[in-house]
């Protein structure tokens, strides 16, 4: 039997989730941000169910053919993925009665519907008589010839009704917790100094008798029930109103996907399980997941506020020290580079970027591309305030972003009633580049400015993504911006304009090509004794042919360090190596999302800021830009931002071949916290 090339995909990144949980596990972590990590965790699991696990099922379904694209057969896969679900369930379930434990000593108590008191079972009675009993629609699935679709964002109480004289048959009922019009979570009257909560399906529980009585039952029973579903989108790639049409039917029909894993409360009702699991069509390896008594802990990541004596260690951004003082954004990008890094730097100086531009009156014209807006944009404000004064905006809005296809839909007619030209992708790629070209003319001389970043044009999500973007005006960087454009708006006739990009690396068109003759120049230097370094930093690492070149350059003697957050399908440790291959990853408050080059180039270090992952399909399937960092203290400080998480020993974990997320042992070195660090490092620059 051969040898793995590489770790599978998919183990990795539950490996990679497994850090998440190793988080929500850590004591020396504030509760709330414990909790927190458990609703990610969570979140992230139903996603991977979604889309990877859906995948890994087509997968079977087409037999010898799916093979040549993993490492392993699709069934040992899903079996090797249940295994370690099963595992992660486990620890999921003790770290959260470590929590709870930990809670009840700060007197916040989270009470079923067993434990009322007589004020607090008077208070959840009239809570659910005025605010949930109109969104209660219980299904007598029994009566029922078509067995309901349930909703694989929702959580459903699955019930048994009974009879304490067994004077009437026992039957089953769902009801459907409405969550998506109610707090999950309910503050209880509760006694000085204490906080009690307690969750809609237990004020559901409690009410059972109200909502059942008029059958005759007097005895009940009910356990929280979920459905995941397949995600994903089947559309053609025909950009033009059918790609609309079909994303709108693929969005229906997204609800109704074949269910891939089925949790439930491990205390259900034997009976009533068979008879959930019978019409639903699933077996008993279809990821039936046994669990606690709660589910959708996704929910978690926005526990109520109840806690006292906790610090907020998140620390205000704050300006770039090059535009604190400044009279416009734009005035100083016009004369030079600013390197913004997110969330240390405000995201603000983004907006007033495209503010300033949009009352501008030499601006001529506006181009942004967008992948995942904030559901209150203040960029998209900006752009159709740029409308109403006469600029020329056009935005490539990617409707292809997973699980962000409704809102970009909306987007999309927001935008357009606005006068906004709106460009939807291209066909065969999904347009990832973080872009943005703006065209200023003063006395017939035309100047563009703009930006290159790693981040989405999201300010919510830049608060807590590690990102970096370059506002930018020089000439050749948005030569080759304006180039993407370009072909952006015309991409059946101008697909050879991508391959004149010189300055950005472009995908699909040049960057795999580059990126090989960089490494490949690190490998002549090692193998002629001269130094040679790669520093790579993504989210994911898992294009075989990239990996192989990696490990060419190992073998090689070229000194690679990397700093992977998700997926890493490469095997950090081998004897071939000539130097140790340091490979760590960082969860820590902030997600680590941006990605990052670093070539030692024979002492003339190239740095590259880039949207892309190293995946097939960020590599061969995106419209994706990598950008060089030329200003010479600009490049020092990304290569000293890089180096400070390389010496992270408190949230880094070591990504070796055994997938076992040991942390970095400090030994007798001081603690370093990197997130902690760089914005120290950032705030004495934009302070001294």
């Amino acid at each position: 039997m051969l040898k793995k090339k590489t770790i599978v995909r998919d183990i990795s990144w539950l490996s990679f989730n497994h850090r998440v949980l190793q988080e929500a596990a850590d004591t020396t972590v504030p509760l709330k941000e414990r909790i927190k990590f458990l609703g990610i965790f969570s979140n992230n699991l139903d996603e991977f169910f979604r889309v990877r696990v859906a995948a890994l099922r087509k997968m079977i379904e087409l037999g010898s053919k799916a093979k040549m694209h993993l490492e392993d057969d699709p069934a040992n896969i899903l079996k090797n993925i249940q295994e370690i679900v099963m595992q992660q369930q486990s620890e999921f379930e003790e770290t959260w009665k470590d929590i709870l434990r930990e809670m009840k000593k700060q007197n916040i108590l989270l009470i079923n519907e067993k434990k009322l008191t007589a004020v607090q079972q008077k208070f959840v009675l009239d809570y659910f008589n005025e605010e949930v009993r109109s969104y209660i629609v219980p299904l007598m699935i029994e009566s029922l010839q078509a067995f309901p679709v349930l909703n694989d964002k929702s959580i459903y109480l699955a019930c048994k009704l009974s009879k304490k004289d067994n004077s009437i048959a026992e039957r089953f009922a769902l009801v459907s917790v409405p969550v998506r019009h109610l707090p999950r979570f309910v503050k209880l009257p509760s006694r000085p100094e204490e906080h009690n909560l307690i969750l809609l399906e237990d004020v559901i529980r409690f009410c059972l008798p109200n909502i059942f009585s008029f059958f005759g039952y007097d005895s009940f029973s009910s356990h929280v029930i979920k459905v995941t579903r397949d995600a994903e989108i089947d559309i053609d790639n025909d950009v033009s109103t059918s790609l609309i049409q079909k994303l709108e039917k693929g969005l229906k029909n997204r609800k109704k996907g074949k269910p891939v894993r089925f949790v439930f409360d491990k205390e259900i009702d034997i009976s009533l399980l068979a008879y959930l699991l019978k019409r639903l069509g699933l077996s008993n390896n279809e990821n039936i997941v046994p669990g606690g008594r709660i589910h959708n802990f996704k929910d978690f990541m926005n526990f109520p506020d109840v806690f006292t004596g906790q610090k907020n260690q998140r620390k205000k951004s704050f300006t770039h020290p090059l535009l604190a003082n400044a009279s416009s954004v734009t005035s100083v990008v016009l004369e030079k580079d600013v390197l913004l890094n997110f969330p240390y730097h405000s995201f603000n100086s983004m907006i007033d970027l495209l503010r300033e531009a949009a009352i501008d009156p030499h601006v001529v014209n506006i181009k942004v591309t967008c992948y995942r807006l904030a559901s209150r944009s203040k960029i998209i404000n900006a752009l159709t305030n740029a409308v109403r004064n006469g600029k020329h905006v056009t935005v490539m809005l990617e409707l292809r972003a997973r699980f962000d296809e409704e809102a970009n839909l909306e987007w999309k007619s927001q935008l357009e009633e606005a006068g906004v030209k709106v460009l939807l992708g291209v066909p065969n790629l999904k347009v990832h580049a973080k872009l943005c070209l703006i065209k200023r003319r003063v006395n017939n001389i035309t100047t563009h400015y703009g930006f290159v970043s790693t981040g989405n044009l999201n300010e919510k999500t830049a608060q807590v993504y590690g990102d970096h973007c370059l506002l930018t005006s020089n000439r050749q960087i948005m030569a080759d911006v304006n180039r993407i454009f370009t072909f952006l708006e015309h991409p059946k006739t101008r697909i050879d304009i991508l391959k004149s990009c010189n300055t950005l690396m472009v995908c699909p068109t040049g960057m795999r090509r580059q990126l090989n003759s960089l490494i490949d120049r690190e490998i002549r230097n090692a193998s002629t004794k001269k130094h040679g370094a790669i520093i790579l930093k993504v989210n994911s690492l898992s294009d075989k042919a990239l990996i192989e070149k990696l490990n060419e350059a190992g073998r090689a003697g070229v000194k690679i360090k990397l700093i992977i957050r998700g997926i890493c399908c490469m095997f950090t440790e081998s004897k071939k190596f000539k130097k140790h291959i340091q490979a760590i990853s960082i969860v820590d408050e902030y997600l680590e999302h941006a990605r990052v080059m670093i070539f030692h180039n024979g002492g003339n270090q190239k740095v590259f800021i880039s949207s892309a992952d190293w995946m097939i399909r960020n590599i061969d399937h995106r419209i994706e830009a990598a950008c060089p960092i030329l200003e010479k203290d600009m490049k020092q400080e990304m290569i000293d931002i890089i180096n400070i998480q390389l010496s992270d020993n408190v949230k880094a974990r070591i990504l070796d071949n055994n997938l076992s997320n040991h942390m970095v042992n400090p030994r007798n070195s001081p603690k370093i916290r990197s997130q902690v660090e760089l914005y120290n490092y950032l705030y004495r620059k934009a302070t001294s």
